[in-house]
């Protein structure tokens, strides 16, 4: 038996957290707030202190926007896109080398089991990797025209300038690509404010980056709160894009914030995602695959298939699979090789989770597994045990607000055409799936779902040369694919007089 937690040895194992408090990455150096104040950030799996970050304010912002500003005006603005896409496969390299220590990093910030952590290193590589082919994949365009003379009408690309980029908590090792990519790709900048509760691996990550050779400047974190450093760097007046990844209700206010000098803005927010399990769906691929949509990173997931509709000719026999696979799953230590759902990202995310779980019973819904917090050897950490809710209402609280932890609600419906009208019945609309048989089915479900991303007979796959945007509030503009890529330039037109 270990005299410690794993998660203890592990953070005693990465010299990253052993050297002082962890300040802003800006012009390639280190930076104390100007404050001098700081926040703590807790590891999720034993609740005690994992470092102490520079807490970012307007100035701090300022500071890095600033610099973002110069460098992209300055060399960074001479290397041709082979130079761009170079770069980032040496980006790839640097980043495969020091994997496991970002794996562990990621772990010990948000909780999410290592196993896991360590599985996403060929999602991380193909991600770099499709950005650099894109450095050199994209291109204006000539235009037939009908004015006379002799004119050529052409378009060029040209990237916007800084970018500003506000990650969540729940996977910023991957979440980050999203604006470092398409910045490198392109010739931006970026000022990037992680989430306050897991800012280490973009920290640690921005560190990287300069050791790969990205010139100091193109890449800058502050971190902080964000009321405070996201909101400012969502107003500033010297930002032109800002790319954000979260609650529909922060979504709100940066796309007001950006009205200051109208700036481009992408915006991944909220889901409930529709899951639909029909009569003829194969139940062994079915169940664990609509249980793990929702309970994979603890549910922690923006496109997590939370809403599970299913036939009623096989609600009984699902739901008994359901809940004997929900019960069966391990939840622990995060470095415990066997563990398959780790810790809540913070206390007050358990207490957000757990007022919804006592909401469900007070709206008639019936607990058929899970609900609890976890005691014992994991009763300092923020753990629930994954969750089932039966006999669910579409209209209930837990059908309809984004819940962000392993909460599932099992609705019950009898035709193609109620499932899909419960379906849709939500402002959200990020994602959704079914599980079928039919090809029928399939093909007029894929057609009437509306959401931005749709699985058959799967969840969660995502592969970062299919774009996907949010329908409804759950945001708008593409994320992933081509279209991601010319967010980040604007277009010219050219008339060249050749009389």
């Amino acid at each position: 038996m270990n005299e410690l937690p794993l998660g203890t040895q592990a953070q005693q194992r990465i010299a990253f957290l052993s050297n002082g408090p962890k300040n802003h990455f800006i012009d390639g150096k280190w930076q104390p707030s100007m404050s001098g104040e700081s926040i703590d950030t807790f590891n999720p799996a034993t609740g005690q202190r994992l470092a102490l970050l520079a807490r970012g304010r307007t100035e701090d912002v300022n500071a890095a926007v600033s610099v973002a500003r110069k460098t992209f005006e300055g060399p960074w603005s001479r290397f041709t896109p082979h130079q761009r896409a170079t770069l980032l496969m040496r980006v790839v390299e640097i980043l495969e080398k020091n994997y496991e220590e970002l794996a562990t990093l990621e772990s010990l910030d948000m909780g999410a089991p290592l196993k896991r952590t360590l599985a996403m290193k060929n999602v991380l590589v193909q991600t770099v990797t499709y950005f650099a082919a894109q450095a050199l994949n994209w291109a204006g365009t000539t235009v037939p025209n009908s004015l006379p003379g002799n004119f050529t009408t052409l378009t060029i690309k040209a990237p916007v300038g800084v970018v500003g980029g506000i990650i969540p908590w729940n996977a910023p090792l991957i979440s980050m690509w999203w604006i470092i990519g398409g910045a490198l790709a392109t010739g931006c900048t970026a000022v990037i404010k992680p989430a306050e509760d897991a800012s280490l691996t973009t920290l640690r990550t921005a560190e990287l980056l300069v050791e790969a050779g990205v010139p100091a400047g193109v890449i800058n974190v502050v971190t902080g709160l964000g009321g405070e450093a996201g909101e400012a760097l969502s107003a500033h007046a010297d930002v032109d894009r800002i790319v954000f990844t979260g609650s529909t209700v922060t979504g709100r206010k940066i796309i007001q914030a950006s009205a200051v000098n109208m700036k481009r803005v992408q915006l991944e927010l909220g889901g409930k995602s529709p899951d639909i399990v029909f009569s003829d769906a194969n139940l062994e691929k079915a169940v664990p695959g609509a249980a793990m949509g929702v309970y994979t990173n603890s549910g922690q997931i923006c496109t997590a298939g939370t809403r599970v509709f299913v036939q009623r000719s096989i609600r009984e026999e699902f739901v008994e699979r359901l809940v004997d696979f929900s019960k069966k799953i391990k939840v622990g230590d995060p470095f415990d090789p066997d563990t398959q759902l780790g810790p809540l990202v913070s206390e007050q995310q358990l207490k957000r989770v757990m007022s919804y779980v006592e909401v469900g019973g007070q709206e008639g819904a019936r607990l058929s597994a899970g609900g609890t917090r976890l005691g014992g050897e994991l009763a300092n950490g923020y753990y629930l045990a994954p969750t089932v809710f039966d006999d669910v209402h579409n209209n209930m609280r837990i059908a309809r607000e984004e819940i962000f932890g392993p909460v599932l609600s099992l609705i019950t419906f009898d035709t193609e055409e109620e499932a899909l009208k419960l379906a849709n019945d939500t402002p959200y609309g990020l994602g959704g799936g079914l599980w079928t048989s039919n090809i029928r089915t399939l093909s007029r479900m894929m057609h009437g779902i509306k959401a931005g991303k749709i699985w058959v007979n799967c969840w969660g796959l995502n592969d970062p040369a299919a774009g996907f945007a949010g329908y409804k509030q759950s945001g708008y503009g593409v994320k992933g694919g081509k279209d991601h890529v010319e967010g980040f330039l604007y277009e010219k037109t050219i008339y060249i007089n050749g009389d």
